[in-house]
């Protein structure tokens, strides 16, 4: 399972606004792909694999057979897409199996965890679209100075990049910011060190950005949109590792084995994943779904970024699929309805569906036919 998230939606989708904006090439899109998701599942895997692990099913642990039957037919799903260039929706077919496993054996659906991911999975497209279209226009329109505004985006990008929760950084049991470790490190109160941790922050990724767009704004915005590509590969593996390593949790529970363990072995998977697999998904999502240029692409990656780390905030398992390729479409919209392949876009979201559905239907069925 961690093989195919990694040559499907964590390998191919953070650099493919880059690559179709011909700031990166794909054989080196895949292998820094590889390694930042690596980095993003050790550093901030855990939120999503506990929700995906304990938190959709309540009352029944799920035995090892039947962990490795929902892993099987979410696996199989997610690698036939990637061979027939639809890039799956890997959270849609992990959710569904475990689910459906979890119910068949007699638990009880979690529906306020429901609530929250289904919230998130349908406001994904009009949040993520809505926002990359208006980023785009923004960044379009003639009477904004393009020196100025990318950087200032570099801003808000520093405000945030503050406030990333990761494992290693809070008190056992819990995920600390950056600022807030500053705040700590520096001996300050959090009510005033979180502030200043978070406006030096913001300063200083703005002023790196304006130094990068001064001299040649074009290439400038290519090594942006590399650098937004990279954030975004590092929020993929923090999000999508949950959905290979979720199942194991309760098979280990009581074993030697803790859960950094799975977490570490599955993202180790997805980076081979991301390097074997991931070149032909990158084609497809940064060719198949928009015409990008620098700027569309910046206006892709951002909110898609944004996106990712709300999921990771909440442990909410995400498609990234969903996430990139709704964000592609809201930018290329602002060139107008030629630049986006709308056959491409209804087949994939029926895909989406159809994996939903026969993920859940396929794992319920054998489970409860079968003696587990």
């Amino acid at each position: 399972m961690a093989w195919a998230i990694g040559a499907g939606s964590t390998g191919s989708t953070p650099f493919a606004p880059a690559v179709g904006a011909n700031a990166i090439g794909v054989l080196r899109a895949a292998l820094l792909v590889g390694v930042l998701g690596l980095a993003g599942a050790l550093l901030q895997g855990g939120s999503v694999t506990e929700a995906v692990g304990r938190e959709l099913v309540i009352g029944q642990a799920i035995p090892p057979l039947a962990a490795a039957l929902a892993l099987s037919a979410a696996a199989i799903l997610v690698a036939i897409g990637v061979f027939a260039g639809y890039p799956i929706a890997t959270a849609f077919t992990v959710t569904g199996a475990v689910v459906g496993a979890g119910l068949a054996l007699g638990g009880d659906p979690n529906w306020p965890k429901y609530a929250q991911i289904g919230a998130l999975w349908v406001g994904t497209p009009f949040l993520g679209g809505g926002a990359a279209y208006g980023i785009a226009r923004l960044l379009r329109a003639d009477g904004v100075p393009e020196r100025w505004l990318i950087p200032s985006l570099g801003g808000v990008l520093g405000l945030t990049l503050a406030h990333l929760r990761f494992d290693l950084l809070g008190s056992p049991g819990e995920r600390g910011s950056l600022a807030r470790w500053t705040a700590w490190k520096l001996d300050l109160d959090p009510s005033l060190g979180m502030p200043l941790a978070t406006a030096a922050a913001a300063l200083t990724v703005g002023a790196l950005v304006y130094a990068t767009v001064r001299s040649d704004p074009r290439q400038g915005a290519r090594r942006f949109v590399v650098a937004l590509g990279a954030l975004v590969a590092f929020s993929a593996g923090g999000s999508q590792v949950g959905l290979a390593a979720g199942p194991m949790l309760p098979v280990v529970e009581g074993t030697v084995i803790e859960p950094m363990h799975v977490i570490g072995v599955a993202g180790g998977a997805m980076l081979l994943g991301s390097w074997t697999g991931a070149p032909r998904m990158i084609k497809a999502v940064a060719q198949d779904y928009g015409s990008l240029g620098p700027r569309r692409s910046i206006a892709a990656l951002l909110p898609s970024y944004l996106i990712a780390q709300t999921a990771v905030l909440f442990g909410i398992p995400i498609s990234f699929n969903e996430v990139v390729i709704s964000a592609v479409v809201g930018s290329g919209l602002a060139a107008g309805s030629e630049a986006v392949s709308a056959r491409k876009i209804i087949r994939t979201v029926l895909a989406w569906i159809g994996s939903l559905v026969l993920a859940f239907g396929a794992c319920w069925g054998l489970v409860f036919v079968l003696p587990l």
